[in-house]
């Protein structure tokens, strides 16, 4: 009972970090619902007991990840008079729950008409740290490194640009 009461506050806390993040107009209210979504993910995770992605979600995402995103935008000192007139937003908000309203009324038909299967049991090692690592540092290098440049990219170039506005507005 507590597992499905927490289950349904953490979805619930999820979707509205989504919303928060597609309906918010400033970049730093959206990058805090993106914050909320991602613990709340994270406590879904551990209601799975999948303990690694969990604590990865937790320290990596929430953690690593947002504060670069919160430092950026911060950097780049965004005020309300830069973000752009957004006159049709909430008819384009409209829009797209007229569309993906009956996607998803089709989506609930289709799960509820699905045979109930056995859950398999997998292997005590599957998804532990040593396996992933293994498994990450062996067979997926190459995109751990690109992700790696990319974020550094993006952290010199968000510099770059507060460099040109900053110039721009003296």
């Amino acid at each position: 009972m507590l597992a499905e009461l927490l289950f349904f506050g953490f979805a619930v806390l999820s979707v509205l970090g989504a919303l928060g993040l597609v309906l918010s107009r400033h970049p730093m209210n959206g990058a805090m619902s993106l914050v909320v979504t991602m613990i709340s993910l994270a406590g879904l995770y551990a209601l799975l007991s999948a303990k690694l992605i969990f604590v990865i979600q937790l320290i990596v995402y929430a953690g690593a990840i947002m504060s670069l995103i919160l430092f950026i935008i911060m950097f780049l000192n965004i005020q309300k008079k830069d973000l752009p007139e957004e006159p049709w937003r909430w008819a384009y908000f409209l829009g797209g729950i007229v569309i993906v309203a009956p996607i998803g009324a089709l989506m609930l038909k289709a799960a509820k008409s699905l045979p109930g299967a056995e859950a398999t049991i997998v292997g005590g090692d599957f998804g532990s740290v040593k396996s992933v690592g293994l498994i990450l540092f062996r067979e997926w290098l190459l995109p751990f490194e690109i992700v790696s440049i990319l974020l550094l990219v993006a952290l010199v170039g968000s510099v770059v640009l507060a460099g040109n506005k900053r110039r721009a507005n003296k």
